[in-house]
């Protein structure tokens, strides 16, 4: 994989950002994170470029995704004024396709996932339903 990952966690979850930013690497991705959360990155040794909150100014997060620059998201929020940023990359995330977790274990999960070689059969969860009914 590559790409850039962003990751912006609340101060509570930072420990376990940490964790999640290491897999992401090791799958081959670079990271973006806001101050606070790529502080505590680089703290753990792991390279990370900083990028402004929207409230901050440009260039922003919202930017980077508009650019097609992010590829994957990891972002959980706690107050006013990050719940409403929160909102604005969510919406931006999905006019761009761009893969996103609101927890850092949908962010483990998605790290999980993509370090899979093979996931073998895929059935579409519809068609299980279907299956239910017949």
């Amino acid at each position: 994989h590559n790409g850039k990952a962003f990751i912006s966690v609340r101060r509570v979850d930072r420990a376990g950002a940490v964790e999640v930013g290491r897999r992401l690497i090791e799958l081959g991705f670079s990271l973006v994170a806001t101050r606070g959360t790529g502080e505590a990155l680089r703290a753990a040794g792991l390279e990370c470029d900083y990028i402004n909150k929207v409230q901050e100014g440009r260039p922003h997060i919202v930017d980077l995704i508009k650019n097609d620059e992010i590829s994957l998201i990891v972002n959980t929020t706690e107050g006013r004024q990050s719940i409403a940023d929160s909102a604005s990359i969510r919406r931006s995330a999905l006019r761009h396709k761009v893969t996103y977790t609101t927890t850092l274990a949908g962010g483990l999960a998605l790290c999980e996932a993509l370090g899979e070689e093979d996931i073998g059969d895929v059935y579409r969860l519809q068609d299980l339903h279907q299956g239910l009914r017949a």
